[in-house]
């Protein structure tokens, strides 16, 4: 018997190597962009800050790609929605395993134009990109657009935005549903998981050890 694992294909997994690279530099891209600020200049917006970081990856870990790679096997999502695209590392994860269930779609939102552009190479180079929709903006406007239910949401964005997000698109998450959210560790993601770690919210929610931490709550 033949098993497919689209992660294996030698053109997902030399974009994933090359994209991890590069992430290898983000520490020194971050510093870059923040010493360029004049002192006492007032905080940036998300789309100043979007733009700012145009080249830092800010990518989930390989072990976190892992990771949902194998939740999207199991669960078999018709569409999944992510929130924070950036260059596309967590994307491809996602895609492959719908690839690989051979059903569905992944609908990725980005809010930096160059970002979006690299990243729409990236899936048609490695033959993801008829899976993949990425939404251009404000996820919060975008997101808005999303026809029928939503059947596993993975939230790797801006953390101050993730509970926002995932409050939006609660009338289309269904129970059974998994929501996936990355750093646990930051904490600008403290709201957030302080409202999935209530049950009264409608999760269960539990804490996966996975480099920086992911979150993982299903919708009761």
């Amino acid at each position: 018997m033949t098993f497919t694992n689209t992660l294996h294909d030698a053109r997902v997994a030399a974009a994933l190597s090359a994209m991890f690279r590069q992430a290898e530099y983000d520490d020194a891209m971050t510093r870059r962009y923040q010493a360029q600020r004049a002192p006492g200049a007032a905080p940036m917006t998300h789309q100043e800050h979007a733009d700012a970081a145009a080249q830092v990856y800010m990518p989930i870990s390989a072990r976190g790609g892992q990771l949902i790679y194998n939740l999207v096997r199991a669960v078999r999502p018709a569409t999944v929605v992510e929130f924070g695209t950036s260059f596309g590392i967590s994307t491809l994860y996602l895609a492959a395993a719908v690839r690989d269930n051979g059903a569905g779609r992944v609908i990725s939102t980005e809010l930096n134009a160059t970002k979006v552009a690299a990243a729409q190479r990236t899936f048609t180079e490695v033959g993801l990109d008829e899976l993949i929709t990425v939404l251009e903006g404000d996820a919060l406007q975008t997101l808005t657009t999303i026809e029928g239910p939503v059947d596993f949401v993975l939230l790797d964005g801006w953390k101050d935005l993730c509970l926002p997000v995932l409050r939006l698109l609660e009338p289309r998450i269904a129970p059974g549903t998994l929501v996936v959210a990355d750093d646990v560790n930051l904490r600008s993601l403290q709201t957030y998981l302080d409202y999935v770690r209530e049950s009264a919210n409608g999760y269960h929610s539990v804490t996966f050890p996975v480099e920086d931490g992911m979150e993982i709550s299903c919708r009761l």
